[in-house]
């Protein structure tokens, strides 16, 4: 009987432990992800499969043309794919509205690549840091486009003096 319980215990404690585990690491470390429309392409497709993490939103170490997953600001259950264009202090053009927009403490502005079919910050203004989610890392599906998410050429240039 007593060999029963133990290995019904080291049973309860390897399953508590495995699931402890996942569940860390799907929530502070990396996951995976779907992007649902077409407002990315043509660096994100709809359909693609990407590996997100959270660590970067969590310890804010994102940089401008980071692509993120965060909470709608006009649908908290939908979850929106977007790139980082201008973070708190910043100010940035709104094509949209024909003027520029200056960028609160706590608040960034994300936009789509795809311009013509995107609902962004252009549209509803900044956002709050809190509504990110997690940075996109890595494209995984399909295979033939997997890789690392680069930042738009740009972004790449040092800033002129």
């Amino acid at each position: 009987m007593a060999s029963a319980f133990s290995a019904l215990r080291k049973t309860v404690v390897f399953m508590v432990t495995g699931v402890s585990t996942c569940y860390c690491t799907l929530r502070f470390i990396c996951g995976l992800g779907k992007c649902e429309d077409v407002s990315m392409e043509p660096v994100i497709q709809h359909g693609d499969l990407v590996l997100i993490s959270p660590f970067y939103v969590n310890h804010q170490y994102l940089q401008k043309g980071d692509v993120v997953f965060c909470r709608s600001p006009k649908n908290p259950r939908a979850i929106i794919c977007k790139r980082l264009v201008a973070m708190e202090g910043d100010c940035v053009f709104n094509g949209e509205k024909g003027f520029e927009e200056y960028v609160d403490k706590g608040q960034i502005w994300l936009e789509g690549d795809n311009k013509d079919y995107s609902i962004d910050s252009r549209t509803y203004g900044p956002i709050p840091y809190g509504l990110l989610i997690s940075k996109v890392t890595l494209r995984l599906w399909p295979p033939k486009r997997f890789g690392f998410i680069e930042l738009p050429e740009q972004l790449k240039k040092p800033c002129s003096t």
